[in-house]
């Protein structure tokens, strides 16, 4: 699809290339061509926000009044199409995309002054702490207790795919504060600091990956940490609300230009991959054919995103529409890296659980396959994490169809 860019539209649009082509360094193109996940060191990823701050642009969503970019809807088409088209690194959520909404709408003000500066510099690195083992898509069920002492919580319990919690600085976690019959009204949402006495840090080692640095999920344990009380966000027990809030903006990212780039380079991967008889993938109707139904199925998504994107710079929520968005963006992504693993065929079998390693020994196959099966294996999660995708129809049922 293509939007009538107006000509200041098309000044900005150049203003973002000529931004990423001076920003946007080999170092960080080598390192995320290699990446199973999505992921660099840490380094990186602040190197790159901090270019986004100065600029202006880390925070596409937030309002002016607290250091947003004020993008019109189609600027925020145009910056999110022109990234992805470039692969450019994808700004960690937790903090800027997040908790930090949370903040604005239910934080006090000390709060807001405490934490959103920290937030938009990347000076402090979030991660989120929901999931609990046996408390994923049913997440009222959740355990981690946080008991009321006077001046402080003394918080127990664990959270679980707790995704680079290893660089963390702070947790914005949902305990139960109270114990009720409907398990949604005793839950709090409360901020913790990372270095507190009682919070060990392990790694939980995916498919695709080895244990280094740059494994993606954790869990985390809590033992007698203490948590004052000016860290609880909003009032006790109400924090499923918040919760809600938040997820909303988990949900409702924009999945069209990755999607759209994910397209064209599996195109480029079929022109350069043989089936025999003188002929390339290109050449193969049936996959040609999954692959423009693909296509079709992204254009139609992008219709969406834009609508909503719109009501976004009109002052409005996300909604629950997020949910299609989630739906259709992770069902599409992951059926385009089958398409990646059916593309590379038989290369797909000895890759490389470690892609950053310096191994002397040229690669088998393609330079490109080394991590299109790791981030298959790596994409799995996608229908699953932020609720899973059977969650999201029974939201969308009756939230958005009133089914």
């Amino acid at each position: 699809m293509e939007l009538g860019l107006s000509d200041e539209d098309l000044g900005f649009r150049d203003e973002v290339r000529d931004f990423i082509k001076k920003t946007f360094t080999n170092e960080m193109r080598k390192k995320l061509s290699l990446s199973k996940n999505g992921h660099v060191e840490k380094g990186l990823h602040v190197e790159w926000q901090n270019a986004l701050y100065k600029k202006g642009w880390i925070a596409p969503n937030w309002p002016k009044e607290h250091g947003g970019a004020g993008f019109s809807a189609t600027q925020k088409y145009v910056f999110e199409t022109e990234m992805a088209r470039e692969g450019a690194p994808r700004t960690v959520p937790f903090g800027l995309s997040m908790v930090a909404p949370v903040i604005m709408e239910f934080g006090t003000d000390e709060q807001k002054e405490k934490f959103l500066p920290d937030i938009l510099s990347t000076k402090v690195w979030w991660c989120q702490g929901y999931s609990e083992p046996g408390s994923g898509s049913d997440l009222a069920s959740l355990q981690c207790k946080a008991e009321d002492k006077g001046d402080y919580y003394l918080v127990n319990g664990t959270k679980i795919w707790t995704t680079m919690a290893q660089y963390a600085d702070w947790i914005f976690c949902l305990v139960r504060t109270t114990k009720t019959e409907k398990p949604q009204q005793g839950i709090s949402f409360i901020l913790i600091d990372m270095s507190s006495k009682g919070i060990e840090v392990r790694p939980l080692i995916t498919l695709e990956q080895t244990p280094d640095p740059h494994h993606e999920v954790n869990q985390v344990f809590f033992e007698d940490v203490r948590v004052p009380k000016e860290n609880l966000i909003g009032e006790e027990n109400k924090g499923w609300t918040y919760a809600k809030y938040l997820l909303e903006f988990e949900r409702g990212n924009a999945y069209s230009p990755g999607l759209y780039r994910a397209v064209n380079n599996l195109r480029e991967i079929a022109k350069d991959t043989p089936t025999g008889y003188g002929r390339n993938l290109i050449d193969d109707n049936d996959f040609i054919n999954k692959l423009n139904e693909c296509e079709i199925q992204i254009q139609a998504m992008e219709f969406v995103e834009l609508r909503i994107f719109s009501a976004l710079s009109a002052g409005e929520r996300v909604g629950p529409e997020s949910s299609i968005l989630k739906c259709r963006g992770t069902e599409i992504q992951q059926l385009l890296q089958e398409l990646s693993v059916e593309a590379i065929s038989h290369w797909s079998i000895p890759f490389i659980e470690d892609t950053f390693a310096n191994v002397n020994e040229p690669s088998i196959g393609p330079d490109y396959a080394l991590t299109i099966t790791p981030n298959y294996f790596n994409g799995r999660k996608t229908t699953i994490y932020a609720g899973s995708n059977e969650i999201q129809r029974n939201i969308i049922s009756k939230a958005v169809l009133g089914l």
